[in-house]
């Protein structure tokens, strides 16, 4: 199974700015705690991994929030596969860093 990225991001949804951001900080506590590659990004978090770990991840991600406190959440995702190679972040981002 290949490497694949994930750009996740999570908007909590009618919820007073400061416990939005304490939600997104729990997905991002989340994220963190899978042990996969990620870089937080302003707007997004990306993600890299195999495709059920992200996948799993995902639905990881949602229950953090949940338990945050949050009863609604939009998230926006971005998926970059491969099915002949890994995909890396650095692939993207390696140049700028």
């Amino acid at each position: 199974m290949y490497q694949i990225n994930l750009a996740l991001q999570v908007l909590p949804m009618g919820v007073p700015k400061d416990q939005a951001y304490r939600i997104v900080d729990e997905a991002i506590r989340c994220i963190a705690a899978s042990g996969l590659k990620y870089e937080v990004t302003a707007f997004e978090t990306v993600i890299e991994g195999s495709y059920d770990e992200v996948m799993e991840l995902v639905e990881a991600v949602q229950k953090a929030c949940k338990k945050a406190g949050a009863t609604d959440i939009l998230i926006n995702m971005k998926l970059q596969r491969s099915f002949t190679k890994d995909v890396f972040i650095t692939d993207k981002t390696g140049k700028y860093q």
